[in-house]
């Protein structure tokens, strides 16, 4: 009996087109149902009850939420190359380190930028450089995060630098993110667009801006 694979997620989600590009990478047959995070359905919230969110990947009737969680139980299910994890146990817990930085610091301090202004807004960029100034410095002397090879970190990488960040500081009109910056990273950026299933998974420029100025527009006139 063939494995039954569906994914939830939002189109314009950096966290469910991660586990999109993992899924393509490892060539596993999928059924994607999209969500109105406005109009939650009755199966995400059946499948996530505790955070009612997504990315959720269902399983043969088994769902995993978080998006970390679940390129994990991808790479520990289906084993064949490639391998996303580092094999080396250290190696492995850097992999996750840099993961949770990824979410719990970089991510956060780019939401400041995006929902900030001024002064405000400056020092939430100045915040993001330095960090993303740390990540760069892990990829130094490497093709990829994960060595030679994509692999777990670059995934985790991938959709929030490579398209979703990029879309966004066009958006708000910034240009923190250059390649004059992080000459490093865009390398990295270069390979990885040449990747087939990068390209697949990218999340669509022109309808992201719109997506983008409409949310922004809708806080200012919140916050009014």
């Amino acid at each position: 009996m063939a494995d039954e694979v569906k994914l939830f997620g939002m189109w314009a989600s950096p966290y469910s087109r991660r586990v999109q590009l993992a899924l393509k990478l490892k060539g596993i047959p999928y059924e994607y149902i999209e969500e109105d995070l406005s109009n939650k359905s009755s199966l995400l919230l059946k499948y996530n009850p505790v955070h009612q969110k997504i990315p959720v990947l269902v399983h043969n009737g088994k769902p995993i939420a978080e998006s970390l969680v679940i390129l994990e139980y991808i790479d520990e299910t289906w084993r064949n190359n490639p391998v996303l994890l580092p094999q080396d146990p250290f190696e492995r817990s850097m992999a996750r380190f840099w993961a949770k930085f990824i979410d719990e610091k970089i991510l956060i301090t780019a939401r400041k930028v995006s929902f900030n202004t001024g002064k405000e807004q400056e020092q939430a960029i100045e915040e993001l450089t330095e960090q993303l100034k740390l990540l760069e410095n892990e990829l130094k002397g490497k093709p990829y995060f994960a060595g030679e090879a994509i692999g777990y970190l670059d995934i985790v990488v991938a959709n929030f630098l490579v398209f979703w960040f990029r879309n966004l500081q066009e958006a708000l009109g910034i240009n923190m993110f250059t390649q004059e910056k992080f000459p490093i990273i865009f390398e990295w950026i270069k390979k990885l667009i040449k990747i087939n299933v990068v390209e697949e998974c990218r999340i669509p420029k022109e309808r992201h801006l719109i997506y983008i100025r409409t949310r922004l527009e809708a806080l200012k006139s919140a916050s009014k």
